[in-house]
């Protein structure tokens, strides 16, 4: 009797403890910056340009826009400012990767240091490598103003660092035809490891926001939304809205973006296709090209020239270089094949008589 009531206090024990056990490692615990379940199979549209709003206050930290899928197309989520949920915490962007069959999202993240973003050239402080638009300085955020929008008449905790680049470049994805081809730096997997906090609720909501708002999705704009980015998350009536990329954007070379420019011919999927105007501007780069063919067929002529084309096309221009020279009375004295003409003198003796036939 007593084994028997033994075993039936101990099986319940064990049977909690299995399942303890067998929990799954909370989220918190797990490698950062894991895959999320999202995979598509278009890539996503290229990076529209804005202006970065105001940062409304100190503590903000910029997390840039980006494109995002709801399993039917692609919408964006501006650009916003976010108050860090730690101090010393840095927004970790996420970006889309291709995956060998498909592109697949890696979630962003908050932690003590900026990891691996798939080398995105998202602007304004993030060139594809770390965050040069501030640092965290004895328990307060300054901001790089030569990158970062601040009203240095409220926000004091500033500086004043050179950056390479400012605006988002064109290409929005990690890898396959025409991606950034970057991979992680020992520095940057380890920055993954350690202690990480995933999106706040604030930009969760920020979000889903853009998701429920039809002008987001590139179906309506096309590539170019009403709302890029906004000075609060959440905050949609007081949006920028994206902007046609300046002239000199396009042709950039170097910095932490090589492979931006890469990127533009890499039109594989219909969304990359419809922004391609904005590949135009390189094309007016070639416009000197225009310049180069009228001399081209003005030196088509010199090559007529030794069959003088000038002189038998447009006789008429002969009497011009004929007033350069020096004797253009000499045209007269050129008449005087005419000049058995005195036979009308008749005609002429009302004058002076024949003094005055070379005059003429």
């Amino acid at each position: 009797m007593r084994s028997t009531k033994l075993i039936y206090l101990v099986l319940p024990m064990l049977m909690v403890l299995a399942v303890f056990l067998a929990m799954p490692t909370p989220a918190s615990a797990r490698p950062a910056q894991v895959v999320v379940g999202i995979s598509v199979g278009i890539a996503p549209p290229p990076l529209p340009y804005y202006e970065q709003p105001i940062c409304p206050g100190e503590g903000y930290i910029w997390t840039p826009g980006y494109w995002a899928w709801d399993g039917t197309d692609y919408y964006w989520v501006p650009g916003t400012w976010v108050m860090a949920p730690f101090v010393g915490g840095y927004w970790t962007p996420g970006y889309w990767g291709w995956g060998g069959s498909a592109f697949f999202w890696h979630e962003g993240y908050w932690g003590p240091e900026v990891g691996f973003y798939g080398g995105i050239d998202y602007g304004y402080g993030y060139g594809g490598v770390g965050y040069e638009g501030g640092r965290w300085d004895r328990g307060a955020f300054r901001y790089n103003t030569s990158v970062t929008h601040v009203d240095v008449n409220v926000i004091h905790n500033t500086y004043e660092q050179p950056v390479t680049r400012v605006e988002p470049g064109r290409v929005a994805y990690n890898g396959g035809t025409g991606g950034i081809q970057r991979q992680p730096t020992a520095g940057e997997e380890a920055a993954a490891g350690k202690r990480r906090v995933g999106p706040t609720s604030e930009q969760s909501q920020h979000d889903q926001a853009a998701r429920s708002n039809p002008t987001q999705h590139f179906a309506s704009n096309h590539g170019q939304p009403g709302v890029a980015a906004t000075g609060r998350a959440g905050d949609f009536s007081h949006g920028q809205p994206a902007t046609t990329r300046p002239e000199y954007r396009p042709p950039t070379e170097g910095g932490n973006n090589g492979g931006n420019t890469g990127g533009h011919p890499s039109n594989a999927t219909p969304h990359e296709n419809a922004p391609a105007e904005h590949n135009n501007p390189p094309a007016h780069t070639n416009a000197p090209a225009e310049p180069n063919n009228p001399p081209a067929e003005h030196n088509n002529p010199p090559a007529r020239t030794n069959a003088p084309t000038h002189e038998n096309a447009p006789p008429a221009n002969n009497n011009p270089p004929a007033h350069t020279n020096p004797p253009p009375h000499e045209n007269p004295p050129a008449h005087p094949a005419p000049a058995p003409k005195p036979a009308k003198p008749p005609k002429n003796d009302k004058g002076s008589g024949g003094d005055q036939e070379p005059k003429h």
